[in-house]
């Protein structure tokens, strides 16, 4: 059994869940509406999805001790309870970027980035991805925790952050280790 997968998920009064099996896919389609929006995901038919009043029940059309089916279970509530919470409280993910003349802008939806290159770089938001800076720090909001985390990335990605100086781009909270130059370990 899996521990996580067999736990309803609470639906709060503000969000209206619905599931829908089409016809001719092997798949049931949930569908979460919200005060932050909407969001829609199609899940495979081994897990079968209801919705009893303020829950959300997960359980296996027939019982297996297949460890992927089992996980797949377990991935599946996961799934499903961040996108109850992002219809209703939205998810956040900050980066922080430090060094000589490394600036952020927002311009309308998308993210200007200069971060010691020759030119700025433009990182265009994706629907429902919004952008707030402020003096060092990057948030990029949305309902979509997938899609929160993989923007996060990408402008992670722009500057990584490196060992020696520590400049670059990290998430909020990350410890990058340091490395002592070759003057410091020359001395010891």
């Amino acid at each position: 059994m899996s521990k996580i997968g067999k736990k309803p998920i609470q639906v709060p009064k503000s969000v209206e869940a619905k599931v829908s099996s089409p016809a001719g896919r092997r798949a049931v389609s949930l569908t979460v509406k919200g005060p932050k929006g909407e969001l829609k995901k199609d899940f495979d038919q081994t897990i079968d999805i209801s919705v009893n009043g303020n829950e959300i029940v997960l359980k296996l059309k027939k019982e297996t001790n297949d460890k992927k089916v089992l996980a797949l279970w377990g991935l599946t509530r996961s799934l499903i309870d961040n996108m109850v919470r992002g219809v209703s409280e939205g998810f956040e993910k900050g980066l922080e970027f430090e060094g000589v003349g490394y600036k952020a802008n927002v311009k309308g939806n998308d993210l200007e980035l200069n971060l010691g290159y020759s030119h700025p770089i433009t990182v265009k938001a994706p629907p429902g991805i919004s952008f707030k800076v402020e003096k060092n720090t990057i948030k990029v909001i949305g309902i979509d925790k997938e899609l929160v985390g993989h923007v996060a990335a990408l402008i992670r990605s722009k500057r990584l952050p490196e060992p020696y100086q520590g400049s670059g781009i990290k998430y909020t909270g990350e410890i990058i280790r340091r490395k002592a130059g070759k003057k410091a370990a020359a001395t010891a």
